[in-house]
Order: C-alpha cells, then sequence, then structure tokens
C-alpha cells in the first residue's frame, strides 16, 4: 500500500519523524509504506511509518446519538441562560442587544460550535491531544483544561448556595421573607405586597439582606481576609459534588444516561414558571422592558463585546467542553444537524428565561409602585438569589412551591454544566492513563472539586469568585479562542477541514462556514480581544478596589494559563530529533502520524485520500494563492 504522507511527523515520544530515528540519521523501518510527492522530477521518495496500533485501547462511546445530543443541551443551557442574559440584554439595549447577539451567534458562536464537534468527532481526542494536529499549539488544550477547572470549582459553590436556598424553600414562612432584628433597621419584609415610606432612608428587602448576611455572611472589604468558610454553605456544597460524581461513576455511559433528565427536566419547570409569570398583575411592563429596544446602543463596542462574552458563557465554547463531548460519538454521527438544534435551543432558552424572569421583575415592581423597572433588579447571582426570591416571596397562592421548582431547576441546570467540565477533566485524565478505571478518577476530581470550592463559602468567597472568573476564565479563554482559531483555521487549514468533513460525514462544506471559520471569526476574534486589552481597567467587586498584591496575584492566574502555550510550544520543539532547527519547528505544526480517525482501517483509508489530494497541490504556490486555497479550496 503506497500512500504519500508529507504533512505528518512522528511525535517524539517513543516514535521518531519519517526522515530521521533519533540518531538524525538513519531511515526508519516501519509496518507501512508512505512516499512523499513527486521532486520536481517527477520521482517519489519513498519513507516509511507506522499506523496506529489496533490493539490501542478505545475510548468509551456515546451509548446512542441522542445522549450526545442531550448532553450538549445540558451543557450548553445553563445558568448563563436563566440569569446572565437577562440581565447582561437589560444592561445593552434590551431588545436591541439581541440584535448584536445573532449576528455574534452566527459569526463567531455558531462556527466555533460546529468546528469543535467536527474536530472532536473526526479524531476522538480530547481537549488535549486533539492537538495532535499542531503539536506546538498543544498548550491551547492545557489552557483550556486550567481555565475549565477554575470554573467548574466556582459552579459548584454556587450550586452549593443554590442548595441552601432550595432546602430553604420548604419554610413556611419563606425564611427571607421577613425581616429580623439583627439584620437591619431600614429593612422591609419581601412578603409585604407594598409598605408605607415615610423616612428618607434607603429600604432594603428581607431578601436581599436573607442573601448577604445569613446565607453569604459577606464582609464589606478583604482589609481582614476572606474569613472563615460558613458551615452550612460547606455541608450545601457536598450535594453537588455528590450528584457529580455519582452521574460519572461510569464515565460517558453513565452521564450519557443522567443527560435526559438534565436537558429535559429544567424546561418543564421554566414552561409552569412561564405560565405563572403571564398570570401575574404587572408581568406585561417587565416583558415589554426586557424586548424593547434601545437602538441609540447597537452601534456601543461595549455592548458587542458583552455579545460575544454571553455566546461564549452560553454555547460554553473555547473551554474543551464540546470538543471533549463529540470526541466520544461514532464517527459519522451527523454533527451538522446537532450544531443546529443545540444553537437554535440555546438562543430560544435564553429568551424565554429573560421573558420568565423579566415578567416576574414586572410583578415585583409593579407591587412596590416602583415606575422604573431597572431600580428592582440586581445583576448576575442577585437576580436569582435576590429579585427572583423577593418577588416569589410575594405571592399569594403556594410561594413555597414556586420556590422550589425554581431552585431545583437552577440545580439541574448548573449540574448539567458543571458535568461537563467535570467530564472535560476526566478524559484528560484518562486519555493519559487508558487503563485508569472512570469512578476513581470521578472520586478525585471530586475531593479536589470539593475542597477547592470551599473557599468560596467564606465570608469574601464571591470577591474571590468574580475575581477568579476575570483573570482565570473569561480573559484566558478569550486569548486561547483566538489561537485555537488560528491554529485549525490556518495552520491545520481550513481546506483540510473541510476535506476531513468529507471523508466523515460525504456532504461538501458551504461558503458561510468557509468564510466564517478562514476570515470572519478569527477577525471578529482578534478585533474583541484587542478592545478588551486597549479599555482594560483593573477589576472591582460591587465597587471595591482590589489590593495591589491581589491584582499582581490575578495577573499571575492570568499568566499561568496563557504561558502554556509558549511552554508546551518549546517542548514540542526540544521533544523533535531531526537535525536542523528548521525542520524541527516546521514538523511541530504538522500533524503527528497517528493524526486522524481512531479506528486503523479508517485511519489507513484517510492518509491514503491526504496523499491522493497532495499529488494534485501545485508546487511553489505564492502565499497569497495558498491563503485563497486554504478558504476555498
Amino acid at each position: 500500500m503506497a500512500m504519500s504522507n508529507p504533512a505528518y511527523v512522528h511525535d517524539g515520544d517513543g516514535d521518531v519523524s519519517p526522515e530521521y530515528n533519533r540518531n538524525g540519521k538513519q531511515p526508519i523501518a516501519s509496518t507501512a509504506s508512505f512516499s512523499k510527492p513527486a521532486n520536481q522530477n517527477g520521482t517519489p521518495q519513498p519513507i516509511t511509518m507506522s499506523l496506529p496500533n489496533p490493539n490501542k485501547v478505545q475510548r468509551d462511546k456515546w451509548g446512542k446519538d441522542i445522549e450526545f445530543l442531550m448532553s450538549c443541551i445540558a451543557l450548553s443551557v445553563g445558568l448563563g441562560n436563566v440569569w446572565r442574559f437577562p440581565f447582561t440584554a437589560l444592561e445593552n439595549g434590551g431588545g436591541a442587544f439581541v440584535i448584536p447577539y445573532l449576528i455574534v451567534l452566527l459569526l463567531v458562536g455558531r462556527p466555533i460550535y460546529y468546528l469543535e464537534m467536527l474536530i472532536g468527532q473526526f479524531s476522538s481526542r480530547g481537549a488535549i491531544e486533539v492537538y495532535d494536529a499542531a503539536p506546538a499549539m498543544r498548550g491551547i488544550g492545557y489552557g483550556q483544561i486550567y481555565s475549565t477547572f477554575i470554573v467548574m470549582t466556582y459552579y459548584a459553590s454556587i450550586m452549593g448556595v443554590t442548595m441552601r436556598y432550595l432546602v430553604a424553600s420548604f419554610g413556611d414562612p419563606l425564611p427571607w421573607g421577613e425581616c429580623r432584628e439583627e439584620w437591619n433597621a431600614t429593612c422591609v419584609d419581601s412578603s409585604l405586597s407594598e409598605f408605607a415610606d415615610n423616612s428618607n432612608d434607603k429600604k432594603v428587602s428581607s431578601a436581599e439582606l436573607y442573601f448577604i448576611k445569613d446565607v453569604l455572611n459577606e464582609v464589606p472589604n478583604l482589609d481582614d481576609g476572606i474569613g472563615n468558610p460558613g458551615w452550612r454553605l460547606v455541608i450545601c456544597l457536598l450535594a453537588p459534588w455528590t450528584c457529580i460524581c455519582l452521574i460519572l461513576v461510569k464515565g460517558i455511559k453513565s452521564s450519557g444516561k443522567a443527560s435526559y433528565f438534565l436537558a429535559i427536566f429544567p424546561y418543564v419547570v421554566m414552561l409552569v414558571l412561564l405560565i405563572r409569570a403571564c398570570t401575574l398583575e404587572g408581568a406585561s411592563q417587565g416583558m415589554l422592558y426586557f424586548i424593547k429596544p434601545q437602538w441609540d446602543r447597537i452601534m456601543d463596542a461595549n455592548v458587542w463585546y458583552s455579545a460575544v462574552t454571553q455566546v461564549f458563557f452560553s454555547l460554553t465554547v473555547c473551554f474543551g467542553n464540546v470538543l471533549m463531548y463529540s470526541s466520544y460519538n461514532r464517527f459519522g454521527n451527523n454533527v451538522y444537524r446537532d450544531v443546529t438544534i443545540v444553537t437554535v435551543l440555546d438562543t430560544c432558552t435564553s429568551i424565554l428565561a429573560g421573558l420568565i424572569v423579566f415578567g416576574i421583575v414586572g410583578h415585583l415592581a409593579h407591587v412596590l409602585k416602583t415606575p422604573e423597572i431597572a431600580n428592582v433588579v440586581r445583576g448576575g447571582p442577585g437576580l436569582a438569589f435576590v429579585t427572583y426570591p423577593d418577588a416569589i416571596a410575594k405571592f399569594q397562592f403556594w410561594p413555597q412551591f414556586f420556590a422550589v421548582a425554581f431552585f431545583f431547576m437552577l440545580f439541574v441546570l448548573g449540574i448539567g454544566s458543571n458535568v461537563g467540565m467535570a467530564t472535560t477533566i476526566m478524559t484528560v485524565v484518562r486519555d493519559r492513563f487508558p487503563h485508569l478505571k472512570a469512578w476513581p478518577v470521578a472520586l478525585v476530581i471530586a475531593i479536589i472539586g470539593y475542597g477547592v470550592g470551599i473557599i468560596y463559602t467564606t465570608p469574601g468567597g464571591q470577591y474571590l469568585l468574580d475575581f477568579l472568573d476575570f483573570y482565570g476564565a473569561s480573559f484566558v479563554a478569550l486569548v486561547l479562542a483566538v489561537f485555537e482559531m488560528i491554529t485549525f483555521a490556518w495552520i491545520y487549514g481550513v481546506g483540510r477541514l473541510c476535506r476531513d468533513i468529507e471523508f466523515m460525514l460525504g456532504i461538501k462544506t458551504g461558503l458561510y462556514w468557509r468564510l466564517c471559520w478562514g476570515l470572519l471569526t478569527p477577525a471578529m476574534l482578534i478585533a474583541i480581544l484587542l478592545y478588551h486589552i486597549a479599555t482594560y481597567g483593573p477589576f472591582t467587586y460591587n465597587g471595591y478596589v482590589f489590593s495591589n498584591g491581589m491584582y499582581a496575584f490575578g495577573w499571575c492566574v492570568f499568566a499561568v494559563g496563557v504561558l502554556q502555550l509558549p511552554a508546551w510550544a518549546l517542548h514540542a520543539v526540544l521533544h523533535r530529533k531531526e537535525p536542523s532547527w528548521k525542520d524541527r519547528i516546521l514538523n511541530c505544526f504538522k500533524p503527528l502520524h497517528h493524526w486522524g480517525p481512531e479506528d486503523p482501517d479508517l485511519n489507513a483509508k484517510y492518509h491514503e485520500t491526504v496523499f491522493k489530494y497532495n499529488q494534485t497541490v501545485p508546487i511553489g504556490r505564492s502565499v497569497l494563492r495558498k491563503m485563497v486555497d486554504n478558504v476555498f479550496h
């Protein structure tokens, strides 16, 4: 079997390059023959290399294709849809925000989502091994796993707070519905439909004080440190990590079964809450306020930046999660259909959640006789743990039921996303050590995650949560997203990616995907990153300015994630054995010899198609011609 493979090189970990052995001089013996393209005289140059070992441990697969789809829905549809999207839309022009959001979704979110699904399914590799396509860029995977771990730990802590509220929701009356003497003299009961305000003091709802003083026990600043963990939250934090561990006990097989409930149940609750919201007085004004466009904001660069960050958080792209889930697919699964379903459903869920939340907020403004709806809205976690509980406390009919339904829905949404993040880390470990069983890996991840998560249960935990989210997750993810697109669009190549799609799915790739991958998506990501850097200001939490030491710590956290890229690129170059440094560097940007489908027979057939294509590529093309061919051929 004669095949050409000039674009493949061996890794340096036990294998060597096709041209050299470990001494850089001797040709290699192999199990299959390959040849370089013909030289200028038309004479093929034979070389040999080994194909993947058919006895290699095979990775797990989804039980059914629908389990993959449900897991992606559970991963992408989460807290970002329920509290982040409504408040982000409100801050950035209401209904007008939807237009930039949809444009960014079509030009950035959807292309990246499809790209990650394709690469993961095609190679059956996790977030790190997928960079066998360009070993010098392997640090992107390590940086994304680093960010995923940070997000996973603080995300679980939010689930701990949700569990605290879920347990409290069974109380009669609701514990946040009435003021306590030790809280504040200006406190007003959230359970009151209206109250008389005869003083000039600013009134604070019991729901807000319950969240700050009872649940978080939050300190006004970090001048005296973050404090000791709250024992109630420490106990509640056990709940999400126990659920995650049990769901992952059999790896992808058990999480696939759990995905049906994790993906479907939240929609049942949302439907109940939407019906209830529509029956409340003032709900229509709240919903109208949510969807009413503020057209003067649409050209604001901050709005477009917010749209990009919302798409990233909503679809969970560029964290390695989508890529990991698709790596467990059967080779021919129709991911094009799955991408369409998930992205459309994710957007519809965000809008649905916004209608529910602002229907409740509209009712809250009505009973408080507040003309400006924005005055009764708190952003971020406050929307879920202050505004919504405040409104529920005013329900005259069975408030406990709606409180339990809402917080259980939040818990299920959060677990679905957290399972995806934990599975990403588990996949990296088991890809590296394939003979490890799933349950001990899941147990270790849960123990470490729980231990780290305890810092968020302290009085200063929310300060750290937002601080680490900014420096260790959002900022790092944006930088690595740019290099991820450069890797697969220009180093690996859009043209080759499209040929891989045709080999895997038997379909031609349209111009929309080619233009997005090759030009529009990388350009928009680079522009957003440059804008973020140009407008950077020291991060603050509710107006609190951190110490210089904390900002230095933040930049160290950022550097650990981003510097994975040059560190692993240097490692890849030093690990090669070619005599020429130029050859070492160039080969580090070419796929390794075993790159391709997991199945050995498919892998061999794939290499043959690569060889046939390479024979047709003209020699001596200009740089411009190569760029055009990359996108359009």
